[in-house]
């Protein structure tokens, strides 16, 4: 073995490895218990990033565990065509060149756009499999391919004759960018300081109304203005009209229960074309519905006098004409939610546009059911609340986008006699009247129609392929929250719709990758770290290891670059660990190296002592813990245990213990340390692989472990040993209590040599009074141990007795001394303590004066308080600690 660990050798080579050998594949056919997971499929424009890197982990860690377990384990990768993404990168692509989409025409355009995907959209699919994710790349599906897009057809068309799908005029989400609708939760609300204007509408004859609106250029579409009916103080005006300013034209008045008498003044312009709320009272009172906005936001000829401005430089010219002509009465500083683009972050435009809906409520039924019968559970539980909360107000889905890439609509309307119908290919002829003239709707489906599809429709679904029994349904889904309407819940409806039962058991939301300052990772942020380079500077390795160590479940994620070094020294302690067992199996004859690495060579009882019993024990646990957390979605407890046992259990206490043994005499003893050893790192060794999959195959292998051909992946997952097993090999409590407590002992003596400043490559002497004659005697046998631990030339074991004049620490087993003569200087060592002590006090004093101080307790902040006095605390534990350091000097000095 090397003495460096190369990380970038070793995962470049067994990737390729896995892959080459199929040992990622699965196959129905082969029967067994399944275990499924379909990959939330990355937009084909995306490039790996921390989101992704955790994301994937997580999945890569469930999906390596259950294949150990022996379940017949697919991951089903695949990418989305990100329809209006995709299509702004290659129209950027197209102006770069001085063309349009429209320049080329919708056939050419597409061409270029497959194109484009052929050269740049296997990008992601390259940085997953850096990054170690073992998912079965030969069932690679994207949303566009043929037998997802015939998916899709058949949704669209059983949907559309069952009066599910309709077209009508509605208000819509318009982003004014992307030039096509988009649903409700594509329209994302940030926080905006905005304004409230106070407007007044004159009364013919003489008077006025003042109107308050937050977007004072859409004015010029209104058609009415509304109060509330029990409004008393503007009754008197309801079937009367006002003029609208700027236009002069004139409005009604109606009266509306959807008016809040409390805000603003109780009037609201009724502008339908651009407010779903007026477009409903617009629809109940029977009035007209006027665009003033074109699609590309800019103000049309209804907007008289403002055609061809945009609607911001609008909004600028109506206020100042409005103040000009005394029309304005105020405005008010107004914090409001204002909806963005989820792609462009472009400011979203309510407006009337025909559109395609699904009716989503008879779907959402069976979904609600599902979950509140407990056929999925999520994970955090806080997130039913949440769901139940959307799917019960949920309101029908618009699935057109008026862009070109993507599924087009499947709705044909004859040209002859002006019928309409879907279908799931083209069509030859009218199926009313046999015309062969006809046209297809020229909007494509919204991205999420196909993914919402994909845990059957990747699996063979409309036909009844092998695969789609055996693995649907599914059973883990790991995802971010930000999605769960966009996705998870439209997914379950499909699944409850159109296959009877619910597409997953399991949904396991993970929180947000952010950086040390809580903020979320971006560009314009400057905050971005690129998982690729973790990878290339630390290795793919301790990115997923220390990733899945500090992701508490359902919880956000905090990270630096210093975070991902506890993954690069965890790996460096496991391959010189495995290093010193390699170089100490080697001296054994090759017979006896190869049973040892095979599991053939069996513990022998009667060789056994306590701290071996004790590694196998601990082994034990951790197998027992790690599996609980992994089946409850504990990644973080999981990696723990496996850090814990690994680093201190295995590595800090057990090869310190056995180096005694592996460097005497006694050649039995020498290989039954090994064989404890060799059981124990083979368990780690599995235990480690979902997490860290690179390392811990590069080892299995270098370890002798498996045969040259065969993979960790596919070895079992550690089972806890037998009650035969424990029985023959002294396996108690007890046993593991006292090793636990003797160690509590050593930890004890340790700590005296620092307090004191006495290098740790100085013997010393110590005293140990124990408990009781039974506890002496144990130590007392082992005192070898004791010493060599301790570091100790003398080590003097008593039962019982007074309290001793020098330093010490009680612990369970008794008190462990530190005599200090010929150690230290006595009377240097106190004058060095008394100034640390004096510098300590000084600090104390200090601190404790500006909290008595009312003026900077009234005052301060409630953050710079609290640092105060934990600082307060922590100076009187140190004075504490250096007044007893004294005392204990002053009774050792001669």
């Amino acid at each position: 073995m090397d003495k460096h660990y190369d990380p970038q050798a070793v995962e470049n080579k067994w990737y390729a490895w896995w892959e080459a050998n199929g040992h990622f594949r699965a196959d129905a056919a082969a029967g067994g218990e399944p275990y499924s997971v379909v990959i939330p499929p990355p937009n084909v424009t995306g490039i790996l990033h921390m989101g992704h890197a955790l994301n994937n982990t997580i999945q890569d860690v469930l999906v390596r565990w259950r294949r150990m377990q022996g379940r017949n384990t697919v991951w089903m990768p695949g990418t989305d065509h990100a329809g209006i993404a995709t299509q702004n990168v290659v129209e950027k692509a197209l102006r770069k060149e001085g063309l349009s989409r429209r320049d080329l025409g919708r056939e050419k355009f597409l061409e270029r756009v497959w194109a484009w995907r052929g050269e740049y959209g296997g990008t992601i699919v390259r940085q997953l499999r850096k990054l170690g994710a073992s998912c079965d790349w030969s069932r690679e599906r994207f949303t566009m391919d043929d037998g997802l897009s015939e998916a899709v057809s058949e949704v669209f068309c059983r949907l559309y004759d069952e009066g599910l799908i309709y077209r009508g005029n509605y208000i819509v989400n318009w982003c004014p960018r992307c030039h096509t609708a988009l649903s409700d939760e594509e329209s994302e609300h940030q926080d905006t300081a905005g304004s409230l204007w106070h407007i007044r509408y004159p009364i013919p004859g003489g008077g006025e109304i003042v109107v308050a609106t937050t977007r004072p250029e859409t004015m010029l579409g209104d058609t009415a203005v509304a109060v509330n009916p029990a409004d008393e103080r503007y009754l008197s005006l309801v079937g009367k009209t006002v003029t609208l300013p700027l236009l002069n034209r004139e409005i009604p008045v109606v009266a509306d229960d959807y008016v809040d008498r409390a805000f603003g003044t109780g009037v609201v312009k009724i502008t339908p074309a651009h407010d779903p709320n007026d477009f409903q009272v617009a629809q109940r009172h029977g009035l007209p519905v006027l665009n003033v906005m074109n699609g590309d936001g800019t103000m049309n000829e209804e907007a008289g006098p403002y055609a061809g401005l945009d609607r911001f430089a609008c909004r600028k010219q109506v206020v100042a004409d409005l103040e000009a002509r005394g029309l304005l009465v105020k405005t008010d500083v107004h914090p409001h939610a204002v909806g963005h683009c989820y792609r462009c972050d472009t400011v979203v435009e309510p407006r009337l546009s025909k559109q395609w809906f699904v009716r989503m409520k008879p779907l959402a039924a069976p979904a609600i059911e599902a979950v509140r019968a407990g056929k999925i559970s999520f994970t955090p539980q806080r997130w039913e609340k949440t769901y139940f909360e959307w799917m019960e107000n949920i309101r029908d889905w618009c699935i057109s986008r008026q862009i070109w890439w993507g599924h087009r609509i499947p709705v044909y309307t004859c040209s002859a006699c002006a019928h309409e119908w879907a279908a799931k290919a083209a069509p030859a002829a009218c199926t009313k009247c046999g015309a062969a003239s006809f046209t297809q709707d020229e909007d494509v489906l919204d991205t999420w129609f196909s993914s919402w599809l994909w845990p059957f429709s990747t699996f063979g679904w409309p036909h009844p392929h092998p695969d789609l029994k055996f693995f649907y349904p599914t059973h883990d889904l790991a995802t971010a929250p930000e999605i769960l309407f966009f996705w998870v819940a439209r997914m379950i409806m499909a699944g409850c719709k159109f296959m009877g039962e619910v597409p997953f058991r399991n949904v396991y939301l993970h929180g947000t990758v952010r950086d040390d300052k809580g903020r979320k990772m971006s560009k314009s942020l400057g905050n971005s770290i690129d998982p690729l380079d973790i990878i290339s500077t630390y290795s793919a390795d301790s990115l997923r290891f220390s990733l899945m160590l500090i992701t508490s479940t359902g919880m956000d994620v905090y990270v630096n670059l210093e975070k991902f070094e506890i993954g690069r020294n965890f790996a460096t302690k496991i391959w010189n660990a495995a290093r010193f067992m390699k170089m100490h199996m080697e001296k054994l004859p090759d017979a006896d190296w190869r049973a040892l690495a095979s599991g053939d060579l069996a513990l022998d009882p009667a060789l056994l002592r306590d701290d071996d019993r004790h590694m196998l024990a601990t082994c034990e646990t951790a197998v027992r813990a790690v599996t609980e957390h992994l089946e409850k979605f504990r990644l973080q407890d999981g990696a723990l245990a496996i850090y814990d046992f690994v680093w201190s259990n295995f590595c800090d206490w057990y090869l310190e213990y056995a180096k005694q043994d592996l460097y005497g005499a006694d050649d039995a003893r020498r290989r039954q340390i090994l064989a404890v050893m060799t059981d124990v790192f083979a368990k780690a060794l599995k235990l480690l692989h979902p997490y860290m999959p690179f390392l811990t195959e590069e080892l299995w292998h270098q370890m002798g472990y498996g045969a040259e051909s065969e993979t960790i992946m596919r070895a079992p997952w550690p089972a806890a040993y037998t009650a035969a097993q424990s029985a023959a090999w002294g396996l108690s409590a007890d046993v593991t209590a006292y090793v636990a407590a003797r160690r509590e002992l050593v930890t004890a003596g340790r700590a005296l040599r620092a307090e004191y400043n006495i290098a740790p490559s100085q013997t010393v002497r110590y005293l140990v009074q124990a408990v009781d004659a039974a506890t002496a005697a144990k130590l007392t046998a082992d005192s070898e141990t004791l010493k060599q631990q301790l570091r100790s030339d003398s080590l003097e074991i008593a039962a019982g007795g007074g309290e001793k004049a020098m330093p010490g620490t009680l612990c369970k087993l008794g008190t462990i001394y530190l005599p200090l003569e010929g150690l230290v200087d006595v009377k240097a060592e106190a004058a060095r303590v008394k100034a640390e002590l004096d510098k300590a006090l000084g600090f104390l004093r200090s601190v404790e004066a500006k909290l008595g101080n009312e003026g900077f307790v009234a005052k301060a902040p409630a953050a710079v308080i609290e640092q105060q006095r934990a600082k307060q605390k922590e100076l009187t534990e140190t004075v504490t600690r250096l007044e007893k350091l004294i005392a204990t000097f002053t009774a050792a000095a001669p």
